[in-house]
């Protein structure tokens, strides 16, 4: 891979990992209701889960949706059921007090099968395979993986800090509720583009 190439896809890796979606909203809510470190496992599940997903689209994956397209239109579907009830979720947690010994965050193994039925997901993985290892060579392909995994970790941090930061903000249940409310929204919102494509 030449440095310009190699720079382009470190670019889109960047751009399309911070930017809203399904993940990091999910993780701005995770960090306002538990805090960063307790979403650790959460972020985990997101970087490995994905930066694997992203290394099998590559090895071969990706030709299946293009042999079989109705898979994607399944994939879509499964994608909307999970999400809304992602969303219902997230709109009704209680305040972290209320939550009891039991109630956690996405766990890890969770987290990583999540993205399997996240659109923005396959759209990332997708895009940048067609993009970046167009040769479909098992080494660029891992080329693209390993990029995901450098930038995922430290971009979704952000989007969780963000939400320990707004945590100070929701000491109400009220403001806790408008919040939650608000991101549950923004989940649903945020697949219409994908799901309408």
């Amino acid at each position: 891979m030449t440095y310009a190439l190699a720079f382009a896809l470190l670019t889109f890796t960047f751009v399309s990992t911070i930017t809203p979606g399904p993940n990091n909203l999910m993780l701005m809510a995770s960090g306002a209701n538990f805090g960063y470190r307790r979403s650790l496992p959460h972020m985990a599940g997101v970087t490995i889960g994905f930066t694997t997903m992203v290394a099998l689209i590559g090895l071969g994956l990706g030709e299946v949706f293009t042999r079989w397209p109705q898979l994607h239109t399944v994939l879509k579907g499964l994608a909307l059921i999970y999400m809304l009830w992602l969303a219902w979720k997230i709109a009704h947690a209680s305040a972290p007090k209320d939550k009891g010994p039991s109630a956690r965050p996405m766990r890890f193994l969770t987290a990583v099968s999540f993205q399997w039925v996240n659109p923005k997901a396959w759209a990332m993985g997708l895009t940048a395979i067609a993009a970046y290892a167009p040769d479909a060579t098992w080494q660029s392909a891992l080329w693209v993986a390993a990029a995901f995994g450098l930038v995922s970790f430290p971009l979704i941090s952000l989007w969780t800090i963000a939400g320990t930061k707004l945590r100070l903000l929701l000491t109400n249940a009220r403001r806790l509720a408008t919040f939650n409310w608000t991101m549950a929204g923004l989940l649903v919102f945020s697949l219409i583009p994908i799901l309408t494509h």
